[in-house]
Order: C-alpha cells, then sequence, then structure tokens
C-alpha cells in the first residue's frame, strides 16, 4: 500500500520536490532553479515528471511557499519573490495532474508543522515557530492544531511595531522583523554601524570580539525577548521554536532574550514555556513540504493516517 507523499517546496531562489514517509523520512529529492522556469506551470510539470515511478502514486501533494496565498482555496496570490506568479491555482493543478488529494500552507505555518511533528516541538499541544530568516513570521499550534486565524493571516507577527524609532521591516519602522530578521539586522548594522552587515558576517565579526557586532546582536536579542514576553502572556504556549539565524547562533540571542522575558513576561507563563532552536535544519523546507501534505491528509481522512 503507498505510503508516502510528495511534498513542493516553493522559493524565489530554487523549488524542491521531494517524496517523503510518515515518519519525515526523505525518500527522494529534485531541486531546481526557480528562474528557470518562466512560468509556474513549467516549473510545476518539470519537478512533476522528475519522479520515479516508483514514487508515481503518493496518498496526497504538500506545498509550502511564501505569502501572500489562500491556503483554504490553495491558490498563490502574488509572493514577492515570485514574479508572475499571481492567483496561481497551485492545488487544483496538481490535484487534476496527478489524482490526489493536494494542500498548500505559507513557508511558516509549513515550518510550525514540521518543527511539530518531527522536530523540537514534538509532544508540544501549545507552540509556536518563529522563522526568524529572511523576515520573521509565525506559525501557530493552538491546542493540537493548525491556527489559520480568519482570513488565513494569523502569525503575521514581523508587522508589530515594537519601537518608536529603529530599522524597517516588514514595510513599518521600528517593527519586529526590522529587528529580528535577516534584513532587519542588515538595516540594524547600518543604523547603528554605519556598514549594512549581513546576519552572517555580524556573527563572524560577534565571534571574533567585534564589539560593534555584539551591541547590534544584543539589541536584536533584547526585542526578541520582549517579543517572546508577549507570546508567553497572550498564548501561554508550551515552546516556542526559533528558526534560520537564531538556531545557527543561539549563543548571540538566547541569554539576553531569555533575561528580557523573563523580565517582561508573567512569572507563571515564563515558567511554562521552553524557548529552543529549531532541530530540522537546512532540511527544514523539505520535510515542512512533505508535512503540508502528511497534515492536510490526516484532516481530512483521520481513520486512514493510522
Amino acid at each position: 500500500m503507498t505510503r508516502y507523499v510528495w511534498g513542493l517546496d516553493i522559493g524565489g531562489t530554487k523549488s524542491a520536490l521531494c517524496v517523503g514517509s510518515k515518519a519525515g523520512e526523505i525518500l527522494f529529492r529534485q531541486e531546481i532553479a526557480t528562474a528557470r522556469c518562466p512560468h509556474w506551470q513549467t516549473l510545476l510539470h518539470t519537478l512533476c515528471h522528475a519522479v520515479p515511478p516508483v514514487y508515481a502514486y503518493p496518498l496526497a501533494v504538500g506545498v509550502s511557499c511564501g505569502g501572500p496565498l489562500d491556503a483554504q482555496q490553495g491558490t498563490i496570490l502574488s509572493p514577492p519573490n515570485l514574479p508572475g506568479w499571481v492567483d496561481v491555482p497551485v492545488t487544483a493543478y496538481l490535484r487534476d495532474r496527478i489524482g490526489c488529494p493536494a494542500y498548500l500552507q505559507n513557508d511558516a505555518d509549513a515550518c510550525a508543522l514540521a518543527e511539530w511533528r518531527y522536530g523540537a516541538g514534538r509532544g508540544a499541544e501549545t507552540m509556536i515557530f518563529l522563522t526568524f530568516g529572511t523576515g520573521l513570521g509565525a506559525g501557530l499550534i493552538l491546542q493540537g492544531s493548525l491556527y489559520r486565524g480568519a482570513c488565513g493571516m494569523a502569525g503575521e507577527l514581523g508587522h508589530i511595531r515594537m519601537a518608536p524609532r529603529g530599522p524597517v521591516g516588514y514595510g513599518k519602522e521600528g517593527s519586529w522583523e526590522g529587528f529580528c530578521s535577516g534584513g532587519g539586522l542588515q538595516n540594524l548594522a547600518k543604523l547603528r554601524l554605519g556598514q549594512a552587515l549581513s546576519a552572517k558576517e555580524l556573527v563572524s565579526r560577534a565571534d571574533a570580539g567585534d564589539p560593534g557586532a555584539q551591541i547590534v546582536l544584543r539589541e536584536s536579542a533584547e526585542i526578541l525577548g520582549r517579543g517572546l514576553a508577549l507570546l508567553m502572556d497572550l498564548l501561554n504556549p508550551q515552546r516556542i521554536i526559533l528558526g534560520s539565524i537564531y538556531a545557527r547562533a543561539t549563543r548571540w540571542f538566547a541569554d539576553t532574550a531569555l533575561a528580557v522575558a523573563r523580565q517582561e513576561a508573567l512569572p507563571y507563563t515564563f515558567a511554562a514555556c521552553q524557548v529552543l532552536p529549531a532541530q530540522l535544519g537546512d532540511r527544514i523546507g523539505d520535510v515542512a513540504a512533505i508535512t503540508v501534505a502528511w497534515n492536510g491528509y490526516k484532516e481530512e481522512q483521520p481513520h486512514a493516517f493510522h
């Protein structure tokens, strides 16, 4: 009996199709440069036709993609990193051509599902995943289910203003994304040091003892801590999982962020919450895409999932 799914991780630079087991194991993977395909149909056709015949009949297909998108309708609307992808009916296209259910989630929600099922969030009923990568977004697992919100926009935490002045992120000065993301750190370094240093450069310089880089990272960590306290008091999660930059440079964020969160949050909500780096590392995009498939399949056919 077929016990595998397909997952498509669609990004502005590269896109990949994976075949994955229920245990989160990647059985096959094909990656291509997104720009190689001038039209969305060409990209999907190319990836789908790369799958070996032995994996030709998946139980379901999951798609992880940056927003904006309409997950309920299965439509990619018009992501800024995917020119020409306007109102793309991605799940209908895949369902019609592959002959199985297809599901779509934004990348933050997809990564939250992946860390919840296979990573640092395993066993938690209430968990928040923060991307802390190119931008800052969140996936919310509340009472054992992905929470999408009234119009599918739950988790856009990067837009929250954390300071009246500061680096611009998500189109807003002083936003959480402005302080806690790759682009935000670069802008923060420009403001504080006069150099637009990348997150990787800042961490490298901080590791080498550069006081300026250390000051920038400490300011980011302080804002992160204030945001964590807000989430602890608002949603009382068991775990908050942080990906990308935080996971790779935990040493420059964890102590400061947790000290601020301890000071700002209620003692009970702080004590109930673990703040952890994401566990899936560079695999998270692949695992996230297949998890979208497994999660959608389970929601629609729970009796068949066991």
